[in-house]
């Protein structure tokens, strides 16, 4: 059975100044994500804006990340779309192209009670036979997969856990402990890495390892080593770099900060590329602490 764990990057699509997929970019920045220690590779999660492609995209980033990886990590692929049919169609296409798991967000848009969250992720289980995980972020899509929710998808071998990017610890302890044990849970938000790992978490799935890989795998590993002090120090040192993603979108802020930090991964896809002058002078400030 597959298992989600150690620190996974959902690593920023890296495109040209006119906003096309830079291949090449986007290759030597996972290449250089691997060397810092990554544990996995997560294309077009938020964090590489899922949301700004279209399907012939998503499947051209999805193929050269599978390529630039190379069987190092694993690979976890993101292919929710708002319809169950569309996310089944891009899930198999994903599967083609030799991912290792799927990560598949909860519709979007759409309101969707939990019974209509059952029937989606249930379809797509029963659909595309490889390893799938849930993605819980309420704030960006307006549905929350509830763990009662998660527990009665847990019939399905193929689900094999849950990225939780609702920011509220509770939630995350309720999958852990409330669900069925073998169900891998691992945070989408940086400042409860540590916690969720203490708490039964796998892994974490960590957006400012874009910009802080060296850092952020350091958690996990101290954490796996048994030293909760080195971990807990690694954990409280990306704060400063939380409280500017909250100046702005926080996945271009994530954007712009790898771009300042000397990998060229371009701008995000309008009307969400960040340049607002007050970001830049804060996360310099920020690059001073680290």
């Amino acid at each position: 059975m597959f298992k989600a764990e150690g620190l996974i990057t959902p690593v920023v699509t890296a495109l040209t100044d006119k906003e096309t997929f830079d291949k090449r970019a986007y290759q030597a920045f996972i290449n250089h994500l691997i060397e810092a220690g990554v544990h996995g590779i997560f294309p077009l999660g938020t964090n590489g804006e899922f949301y700004a492609f279209s399907a012939a995209e998503k499947l051209e980033i999805i193929e050269a990340a599978v390529e630039a990886v190379n069987g190092r990590v694993p690979v976890y692929a993101g292919t929710g779309c708002v319809t169950t049919k569309e996310t089944i169609e891009m899930s198999l296409a994903a599967k083609k192209l030799g991912v290792d798991c799927l990560s598949v967000i909860t519709p979007y848009f759409v309101k969707a009670s939990q019974g209509d969250l059952y029937e989606h992720f249930s379809e797509v289980a029963k659909h595309v036979d490889m390893p799938i995980l849930l993605y819980n972020i309420p704030a960006r899509t307006g549905n929350a997969i509830e763990w009662t929710t998660v527990k009665k998808l847990a019939a399905f071998e193929n689900i094999i856990g849950i990225k939780d990017s609702s920011r509220n610890f509770d939630n995350m302890l309720k999958y852990i402990e409330n669900t069925d044990p073998r169900l891998n849970v691992l945070p989408g938000s940086d400042s409860l890495i540590l916690w969720a790992l203490l708490a039964g978490g796998t892994g974490a799935i960590s957006g400012c390892s874009n910009v802080f890989p060296e850092l952020m795998v350091s958690i996990y590993n101290y954490w796996k080593e048994g030293d909760i002090e080195k971990a807990n120090e690694a954990q409280k040192k990306i704060r400063p770099f939380r409280n500017v993603m909250q100046m702005g979108n926080p996945n271009s802020v994530v954007k712009l900060a790898v771009n300042m930090r000397g990998y060229h991964v371009g701008p995000a896809r309008q009307p969400s590329n960040c340049t607002d002058p007050a970001i830049k002078a804060a996360l310099e400030e920020v690059f001073t602490l680290y």
